[in-house]
């Protein structure tokens, strides 16, 4: 009988433990921002609904699949997110899975592994996943891994946001407001490019004035800065001047 009180204790302090933890780790992070979703691929009913009711448990969306299939044919809003799967589902690998997500923004991967696989490991990881996970999976590290592709994806978005905004930005810019910014942007003086250019310092100064205008840059470092997210590439010495190269 005392054997019996005890293992229903020990496991009501198990159960209490973990409860604390999950507790603590929502504490130590935001609460999962609207509009943010994690998309779970688990094909084992019992294991599916368990890791959604841990993820629910922390304020994370869930929505769930018994299969890829499932997955693919579901509308995924253009909103943050993460998609948890099993560590090569099927057959299915992560080369597989990036060319599904051609064509729209790819969420952030988790993988979930039936077994220690280091190779398997290594390859999704150089692939780009967040993290891999080993089943029986552990609560706290689901949670975590689960914040940590949410963010990242927050970041891509806003990288490609604002990559964007360069962009069309950019396109606004003539013909030889583009011939000077590799110029100046490669440290040459004003009377030196204009020289490469063949026209006079005034009209190069009056180019760069109006490039950085459409390029909303507060300074020549903002703009040094958005170059190197175009991949605007900067003049070398030695290199013929966009005049030259159209000859």
């Amino acid at each position: 009988m005392q054997s019996a009180h005890h293992g229903v204790s020990s496991a009501l302090e198990l159960r209490l433990d973990l409860s604390r933890r999950i507790s603590t780790a929502t504490e130590h992070h935001a609460v999962t921002r609207s509009g943010e979703t994690v998309y779970l691929v688990e094909r084992d009913s019992q294991v599916r609904k368990s890791l959604s009711e841990l993820l629910e448990s922390s304020q994370i969306k869930v929505v769930s699949f018994g299969a890829v299939a499932e997955y693919l044919t579901y509308a995924r809003p253009n909103e943050p997110s993460c998609l948890v799967i099993e560590l090569d589902p099927q057959g299915v690998n992560v080369a597989e899975l990036q060319e599904w997500h051609s064509g729209v923004t790819s969420p952030s991967l988790v993988f979930i592994s039936g077994h220690a696989d280091v190779a398997a490991t290594v390859r999704v990881m150089k692939a780009g996943a967040i993290e891999v996970l080993t089943k029986p999976v552990d609560p706290i590290a689901m949670i975590n891994a689960v914040r940590a592709a949410l963010a990242e994806d927050r970041k891509l978005r806003q990288r490609k946001t604002e990559l964007a905004r360069l962009q069309e930005r950019f396109s606004l810019l003539t013909p030889r407001e583009r011939d000077v910014l590799p110029l100046v942007l490669g440290g040459l003086l004003n009377k030196q490019a204009a020289f490469l250019l063949g026209i006079s310092e005034v009209t190069l100064q009056l180019h760069r004035s109006r490039a950085m205008r459409k390029m909303q840059a507060e300074s020549f470092a903002d703009l040094v800065r958005m170059s190197v997210k175009l991949r605007i590439r900067h003049w070398r010495e030695n290199e013929p001047s966009p005049t030259q190269r159209a000859r």
